[in-house]
């Protein structure tokens, strides 16, 4: 790509901020474009009215007149009366669901409407294991040397690497979906290098095609008056902080245990420290809510919070967390990762040896372990404790992962295509 680019058009999934990690990636992507100052069309199926500033930014309509508009709508009132679930049986016969096929056409549709030969660069954003932009592209073979396709996370689910042990009904035919997009899309994009290694297994043409585009951070400002999440904030006391969805495979019960050996060898921090987990839960809550009854210095808020909210307290928190699977391999690079880096205090990373996570921050970063390594951990944490005590306002201090997160580079690679 060369310097005449001028128009970019986002086909994305959805830009709900407070509802998915998904979602933010997505804006921050966007935003990141706006800030290059190229031209920007958003298309997005959110489902609610969004607008993002110095953009043309479109909700897309489902439509309803057509036969898998009803089939899906049938089928749901179906289950409702019968209380038999057909999801799974109808997905092994055709792949996706009547409702993901009608979304897809429906945004190929709104895609075509929008003269879209008229573009340098069309992009595509998804979230979870959605990909509905994706489908909807391979629907339009005329715009396959302007797309690119953004694979945010491994696909299909029985393609991510233990300990995730997920396999989807009709995965034979997802998996030929994405050898499709593999191989329609002229460029392809991932947010880490392992990410495109991992997947270039199986799709090799995203080998050839792949560019590592980092998650962007989403500029937000920093709240003044956190309101009724007031008590969430440091208080002036050591917060360690852990923010987002704890999934079923990223146990947080070793680093509760790290955080309670740490108090037991250091007496005099249970006055002033202490571990705060915000987010989801479901899999994890009896555990914590029973550990908390014994631990007054574990907090917990295991429910949504606004990003808002969430990006304040990261950036008060002395020291941010992430928390990622025991495993040989971590590809991911996570969503949160450039509002840690931008937040500007120190992350304690408890991450595989091989992850993202641990290649960004550099062999030589010392405050990153193993997930499920108590001492360590606890080792870690009392060495933040022990630096906090001399500088309150300790910083991560890393202009170099500030630069890798940039818009400056981001926009080196979107034009080095």
């Amino acid at each position: 790509m060369d310097s005449k680019l001028k128009k970019i058009l986002v086909v994305a999934e959805t830009l709900d901020v407070n509802a998915s990690s998904g979602a933010k990636a997505n804006l921050g992507f966007i935003n990141s474009l706006v800030s290059c100052n190229y031209s920007v069309t958003v298309l997005h199926y959110t489902r609610k009215k969004v607008t993002v500033d110095k953009t043309d930014c479109f909700g897309i309509r489902e439509r309803k007149a057509n036969v898998n508009y009803i089939l899906s709508r049938s089928q749901r009132v179906f289950q409702r009366i019968t209380k038999i679930n057909i999801s799974k049986p109808l997905e092994r016969i055709f792949g996706h669901s009547f409702i993901f096929l009608n979304d897809s056409k429906s945004i190929s549709k709104a895609v075509l409407k929008t003269n879209p030969l008229t573009y340098d660069l069309i992009i595509t954003l998804s979230q979870g294991a959605s990909f509905r932009p994706h489908h909807a592209l391979l629907r339009t073979p005329q715009l396959y040397n302007k797309w690119l396709a953004y694979v945010h996370d491994p696909y299909p689910f029985h393609l991510y690497p233990e300990p995730y042990s997920w396999e989807e009904a009709g995965y034979k035919q997802k998996e030929n979906f994405f050898s499709k997009v593999s191989e329609s899309a002229k460029y392809s994009a991932f947010p880490s290098q392992l990410l495109k290694e991992w997947m270039s297994q199986f799709f090799p043409n995203f080998k050839s095609s792949g560019l590592i585009i980092p998650h962007q951070q989403l500029k937000i400002d920093v709240l003044k008056d956190l309101e009724e999440y007031n008590g969430l904030s440091h208080d002036g006391k050591f917060t360690l902080l852990h923010a987002g969805y704890l999934m079923k495979q990223r146990p947080p019960f070793d680093l509760v245990n790290a955080f309670r050996k740490f108090l037991e060898n250091n007496p005099s921090a249970k006055e002033d420290s202490k571990l705060v987990l915000i987010g989801y839960a479901s899999y994890h809550r009896k555990g914590l809510e029973f550990e908390a009854q014994t631990l007054p210095q574990l907090q917990l808020h295991l429910k949504n919070v606004p990003f808002s909210v969430v990006n304040t307290l990261q950036n008060k928190a002395s020291v941010n967390i992430i928390i990622e699977s025991k495993a040989e391999i971590s590809p991911f690079l996570p969503g949160k990762f450039p509002h840690c880096v931008y937040a500007n205090k120190p992350i304690l990373a408890l991450s595989p040896k091989k992850s993202e996570v641990r290649h960004l921050l550099g062999a030589s970063y010392p405050y990153a372990c193993q997930v499920d390594d108590v001492e360590e951990i606890a080792e870690k944490i009392e060495l933040l404790y022990l630096n906090w005590l001399q500088n309150k306002e300790a910083n991560l201090n890393r202009p170099d992962l500030e630069h890798y997160l940039s818009t400056d580079y981001f926009k080196t690679i979107i034009e080095s295509v």
